[in-house]
């Protein structure tokens, strides 16, 4: 039977200094490849806004697109723990809305949700929702949904002040029951210190090596999202490349008549094509 990885398991590796992993993935054959490859937390990130729909920012995704998406990579994921991205605006407005819609993807089988940010609204929720019953991984440094008022995709925890309240707000999200908390676009110098500093286990994703885990989107990780390359996205494969050769050569095989040839079609009985092709001696395949 294969043992699932849960709340437990992400703190006994952070206890441990064992490594973890998670990748994003939006669909039940990506998931279930992830899933055999040992990744340890898939995450339906709001990334799926970019690089699956076109869109230009990761807010233009809702909770329904979201829901179809959890429900794929939940079909494929038999051991990782599969962790729901809360679309922008789904626990913004008010704490039961945000509980509720918290709750539809636990329901669909997420084993956790993330969210961004650390106001005192975000604070109350993370209490709510642990109280529920419900895994919660938090949201720090460069926070995307809100890249309209930041300004962009841009380093945050640059300096020492910035990098304190990083470390604060991570103390408060792990006193309100986050059990993880992703740290993005934050110097490896300032992901360390906060490291240093804070109990609760810290995935990065561009924030250096100091971290217990790390994230990446598995379009950046495969080279098949070419918009843009973030700086921090090692590339393992390319994807693009890959996928351009394919079509091409199926678009020139079907054009020159190489696609489909005898091994790629079915037949009629010898019989039956005889009988169809009005007399005629023989099949045309055994001639």
């Amino acid at each position: 039977m294969i043992k699932k990885v849960t709340v437990k398991t992400i703190k006994r590796m952070k206890e441990s200094g064992e490594k973890f992993t998670m990748l994003t993935a939006y669909d039940y054959s990506t998931a279930k490849y992830l899933d055999e490859a040992g990744i340890d937390m898939l995450l339906v990130g709001d990334s799926v806004a970019m690089v699956i729909l076109g869109y230009e920012n990761t807010n233009a995704v809702g909770m329904e697109e979201m829901t179809i998406f959890t429900k794929a990579v939940v079909k494929g994921a038999k051991r990782a723990m599969v962790v729901a991205d809360m679309p922008f605006m789904s626990y913004h407005t008010d704490i039961p809305t945000a509980i509720k819609n918290c709750g539809e993807m636990i329901k669909i089988g997420a084993n956790a949700v993330k969210i961004e940010g650390c106001n005192d609204h975000i604070i109350e929720l993370v209490k709510r929702l642990t109280e529920c019953g419900i895994p919660v991984v938090g949201h720090l440094g460069f926070t995307p949904q809100s890249q309209n008022l930041l300004g962009g995709f841009v380093v945050q925890g640059k300096n020492i002040e910035t990098t304190k309240q990083i470390c604060e707000q991570v103390k408060k999200l792990e006193e309100a029951g986050a059990f993880t908390v992703v740290l993005e676009l934050v110097p490896e110098e300032s992901a360390k210190y906060i490291h240093e500093r804070v109990n609760v286990p810290l995935i990065g994703i561009g924030a250096g090596r100091y971290c217990d885990g790390q994230v990446l989107v598995c379009d950046d990780l495969f080279g098949k999202f070419s918009d843009f390359k973030p700086k921090f996205a090692r590339r393992y494969a390319d994807m693009q490349a890959l996928i351009t050769e394919c079509a091409t050569k199926y678009n020139e095989d079907v054009k020159n008549g190489n696609f489909p040839n005898d091994e790629e079609v079915f037949h009629l009985s010898c019989e039956d094509a005889q009988s169809l092709l009005e007399g005629e001696k023989e099949c045309c395949y055994t001639k």
